[in-house]
């Protein structure tokens, strides 16, 4: 089975051309065979590229653990990456069907390759109940929680997939590593959480680490950039318009007019190969 490795801004992926392969049945379990970074071919999860009656394309991205998510920020560059330069729909503005609606997405073209993707990527949840958390608010923000022994304040917004913000004054292994993986599984997030920890520079910019639901800690997390990008602005710490400083690379956010995300980035293509039918 053919696939191709991509990254946005260091937030990697298997990608599988579902207009041509064949797909096994058990996708969870291609999953986390191929995302295992010793025995597979390494990568945050799977994204399958798949035919839709609504859009040119449909996304359906898998956790390194096998669980279905709803959307990815970084993914869905790629993936608009991936329809264009292999000819799927060769136009510079694109349609993805995704767990979160159709999404449109506008195409930086350099030498017939698509470089760079602006994705719109709707406006933010922030009904608690939808998000979903127990915490209160509607939306919830700077709501007292206790993990690893701690006791802070967190932001909730959901882009389609569910997101706990905390700001600290350094974002350290201690946040991330530790308190991190306690938070996605918090009780007081029914479907878990994707764990963002963010230090204000300034008010245009931001640097981020984050803990994936479902995958741990990833170089970048594109709905994550989004989610805070919200925050900043509900916690009256950022403008609408933001540099976020990740690991893998930088992200350009903006929220106008109490309206959709704009999200922009790199989209890469680092390699194709062919994956065993049966491993």
């Amino acid at each position: 089975m053919r696939f191709t490795k991509m990254h946005g801004a260091g937030n990697d992926y298997v990608y599988i051309n579902a207009f041509s392969e064949k797909l096994p049945a058990d996708i969870p379990q291609l999953a986390i065979a191929v995302s295992d970074r010793h025995t597979g071919i390494g990568s945050d999860g799977l994204i399958l590229i798949c035919p839709s009656e609504v859009a040119d394309a449909r996304m359906r991205m898998f956790n390194a653990d096998g669980s279905e998510s709803e959307m990815c920020g970084n993914g869905i560059r790629c993936v608009a990456k991936y329809v264009f330069d292999h000819g799927i729909a060769a136009k510079d503005e694109l349609k993805i069907e995704t767990g979160r609606g159709v999404l449109t997405l506008q195409l930086e073209i350099t030498g017939r390759k698509a470089q760079r993707v602006r994705v719109n990527m709707g406006a933010p949840i922030l009904e608690g109940a939808k998000i979903p958390t127990t915490l209160a608010g509607d939306p919830p923000i700077r709501q007292k929680l206790t993990a690893a022994g701690r006791e802070f304040e967190v932001t909730c917004v959901s882009m389609g997939n569910p997101h706990c913000i905390t700001f600290v004054d350094e974002v350290n292994d201690d946040w991330v590593l530790r308190v991190g993986p306690e938070v996605e599984k918090h009780p007081a997030f029914p479907r878990r959480v994707n764990a963002e920890f963010i230090k204000v520079l300034s008010p245009t910019e931001f640097q981020m680490r984050v803990w994936e639901r479902g995958s741990g800690e990833t170089l970048a997390c594109g709905t994550g950039a989004c989610a805070v990008a919200v925050a900043g602005v509900l916690n009256g710490l950022m403008e609408r318009r933001v540099v976020g400083h990740l690991p893998g690379g930088d992200l350009e956010l903006e929220w106008s007019n109490e309206g959709p995300v704009f999200l922009t980035g790199p989209a890469v293509e680092v390699f194709s190969g062919d994956w065993p039918v049966g491993k």
